[in-house]
């Protein structure tokens, strides 16, 4: 059954769109679109769902990203090295860190070596927080691919891999 959008049953948002755009561009090749738009739809939808239990948690996506590469390293981290792991700009880092330093989950302290050098650390409440809130978004994400069997879930890892290993060495570079 067809909706006055133009969509069926079986549709995902991206079907109608790749339609739309055949409708006006029947020549166009449209396959990129279906894979790319896919997984920019889902990056949306998984990450509007996910950021339920931080904001329960009192934190935003990009806070916990930085709290969480402070510690999934186990190690001190210069804003830098925090902007390189979480892909954010050092403006952006410094912000959150500041916000995150007043609500005491992370503590800077300088270099002993090169004064203008920051180190930051999670404090006992940074890491208690990270860790109270990854069994929940690991929970969360586990029910989500809960539809693909276990062989589909290492299939689809594999080739987004494969894609992310491409993208990395051509448009953003590898990280360290």
């Amino acid at each position: 059954m067809t909706t006055a959008n133009g969509r069926t049953e079986a549709d995902d948002t991206v079907a109608v769109v790749v339609r739309q755009w055949q409708a006006v561009h029947p020549g166009a090749d449209t396959g990129p679109m279906e894979i790319i738009g896919r997984i920019n739809r889902c990056a949306a939808l998984l990450q509007q769902a996910e950021d339920a239990p931080l904001r329960r948690a009192g934190l935003t996506r990009p806070e916990f990203d930085l709290l969480g590469a402070l510690r999934r390293t186990g190690r001190d981290l210069t804003p830098g090295g925090l902007a390189r792991e979480t892909f954010s700009s050092g403006a952006a880092v410094t912000k959150r860190l500041k916000q995150l330093q007043e609500r005491g989950l992370v503590e800077r302290h300088g270099d002993a070596r090169d004064r203008r050098v920051a180190h930051v650390t999670l404090t006992d409440a940074g890491r208690d927080l990270v860790d109270s809130v990854l069994p929940v978004q690991l929970g969360y994400e586990k029910d989500v691919l809960s539809g693909l069997d276990p062989a589909d879930q290492r299939e689809l890892s594999n080739r987004l891999g494969g894609l992310l290993r491409r993208l990395e060495g051509t448009l953003g570079g590898p990280r360290p």
